[in-house]
């Protein structure tokens, strides 16, 4: 079977998850593609008529009646091309993706509304479910914000919870902004021990060439594939393999402003015979930038690799 691909539209009442499908439909997001559109949670907004066309909308009411088996059914009777589903804010999402969504049927995108003048309420009050909102996005929207709900949105440095997402606040005046500054650290800084998961290295290792300064003297912990160049005794260039562009063009992308004493390496493993891709050479910023920026300055390694963890101060 063909995949279908799966927009989730989360959010809680009055969080304006309707108002964005009346308006992706209006702007053509169905009009070439056959669409099912489930709709968890009716509000005071209703779906605009003229712009659904191509649009088969079912209701489901029931958590209970949001099952596997059912969805089967409904798209061996719609044939759909693509699922929009607007989820009721009180079902928890882990069900959705664990038990509810036929195998065939591929989470695309993630998009979370947040009403600003009560996330603080259901932040305290219904935490689970609403982090668990925002730790899954890949689209972030805080709606009707005033000047002091941004500033003290910012203050809470939403970026630590989710590294990926694109955040934006929707003022109450109709202007949109970015949530990012430019200030803020996706990691938490006042930790001792900075523990950088394998999926974010891309986002550490941006974060680092742009602000270097903030990382100076801090204490982090990574999985790394550490290389050893004969040309220059003594430096270490720990990093990644990163896909800068496509799959066709993966790229060793280093952290070299380093000198580790091997006890620095825990749980090392030699990989005997390992020839290491070129590196950059000694210097923070060498190198492709995950992001596709950088310039790619380099040095032929000489020398076997190792797969390690890394526990060092920078």
């Amino acid at each position: 079977m063909a995949d279908i691909p799966v927009y989730l539209v989360a959010g809680f009442l009055d969080a304006g998850k309707t108002n964005f499908i009346n308006g992706i439909l209006e702007d053509g997001f169905a009009r070439q593609d056959p669409t099912l559109l489930l709709c968890c949670e009716e509000g005071e907004e209703e779906y605009e008529k003229n712009a659904l066309d191509n649009v088969t909308v079912i209701t489901i009411e029931d958590e209970e009646d949001l099952k596997c088996s059912y969805l089967k059914e409904l798209e061996k009777e719609y044939h759909p091309k693509q699922v929009l589903i607007e989820y009721n804010g009180m079902w928890q999402m882990e069900r959705l993706y664990r038990e509810v969504l036929p195998a065939n049927w591929v989470l695309y995108q993630i998009m979370t509304f947040v009403y600003a003048p009560t996330f603080e309420m259901y932040a305290k009050n219904m935490g689970q479910l609403m982090m668990e909102k925002i730790t899954n996005a890949d689209m972030l929207v805080f709606n009707r914000c005033t000047p002091e709900l941004r500033d003290a949105l910012r203050k809470r440095n939403l970026r630590m919870v989710n590294r990926r997402a694109d955040i934006y606040l929707e003022m109450e005046d109709g202007t949109s902004e970015d949530y990012l500054t430019g200030d803020e650290c996706p990691f938490d800084l006042s930790q001792d021990l900075i523990d950088v998961p394998d999926d974010d290295f891309g986002v550490w290792y941006v974060d680092v060439m742009d602000h270097p300064d903030r990382w100076a003297g801090k204490m982090v912990h990574m999985k790394l594939i550490m290389c050893h160049s004969k040309k220059y005794p003594g430096i270490h260039c720990p990093g990644r393999f990163v896909m800068t562009c496509c799959e066709n063009d993966i790229q060793s992308v280093s952290y070299t402003h380093l000198t580790l004493p091997t006890s620095d390496l825990v749980h090392g493993s030699h990989r005997q015979g390992h020839e290491p891709e070129p590196v950059p050479e000694p210097g923070l910023g060498g190198g492709h930038r995950p992001d596709g920026g950088g310039e790619a300055r380099r040095l032929q390694g000489q020398g076997a690799g190792d797969a390690c963890d890394l526990h060092r101060a920078l």
